[in-house]
This record gives structure tokens, sequence and C-alpha cells, in this order.
């Protein structure tokens, strides 16, 4: 088997955030550059599936996916349920080709601290997000 198809037990666990729900936290100490999850996606093709999902509460939980980002994502495994940071710990990279979203660690990741992506690209975007940003300074 393909080690890009591979999917292997995250060292992560869902916990409590106290401000935002609940979020995706490390098991273990992460470097920059370490692998943290791959998760597979399941691709909606269609604008007819995506307005169906914006009008449900998946509409927070799916990535905008290929080029253009004309199609839907859902994460599986807890690729979808990491929380949102202007101050992220971690990045996201899809792989469309392969149908999976890679989080790595962008910079150290202690054991026990939320793991978080921004929403809006790269770690160091500003872009705006689509909800209230709270817990975050």
């Amino acid at each position: 088997m393909n080690d890009s198809c591979r999917i292997s037990p995250p060292a992560v666990f869902i916990g409590a955030t106290g401000h935002r729900g609940r979020g995706v936290f490390a098991g273990k100490d992460f470097d920059p550059g370490d692998e943290i999850e791959i998760c597979p996606v399941i691709v909606l093709d269609t604008p007819a599936e995506r307005s169906h999902i914006d009008r449900t509460r998946l509409y927070d939980y799916y990535f905008a996916w290929g080029e253009g980002e004309e199609r839907t994502a859902i994460a599986l495994g807890y690729g979808s349920l990491y929380n949102h940071s202007y101050l992220p710990n971690a990045d996201h990279a899809p792989d469309c080709a392969a149908g999976l979203i890679r989080i790595f660690a962008c910079r150290p990741i202690r054991k026990g601290e939320e793991i978080t992506i921004n929403y809006t690209g790269s770690p160091d975007s500003r872009d705006p997000v689509w909800f209230a940003i709270s817990g975050e300074s």
C-alpha cells in the first residue's frame, strides 16, 4: 500500500477548549514539519451539493477543494475539527490527486496543547473568516 494512502492513528485527541467548544489537542510533542495527521476526504463535486451543505451544520466543517476551490471536501479523521487561529501552530496542505489533507506542525507543539490551523490559507494570512474570533489575542 502506498504510504500516502495509509491511515495511521494520529497522536491527537479531542478535548474541551474552554472558549471555542471542542478542539484537537496534541497527544505528544511535535516539531516543525512533523506530520500530525493525514486525513482522507469526501469530495462533493457539484454546486448543488455545496449549496446543500451551506444550509447545514456542516457549513463550518468543510474545505474549499480543487483548483479554483470550486468543489467541497469533508475531511475525515480529526481533519474538520481543528480550530482556526491567526497564530496557528499547524498548517494544512490539500493533496487533491490523492484525496487527502495533510496536517503538519509549523512551529513546536507541546503535548496537551491545542492544535490550530489558519482557515484562510497560509499560517501568516490575515484574510477575514466568516465568524467572530474568540479567545485569541
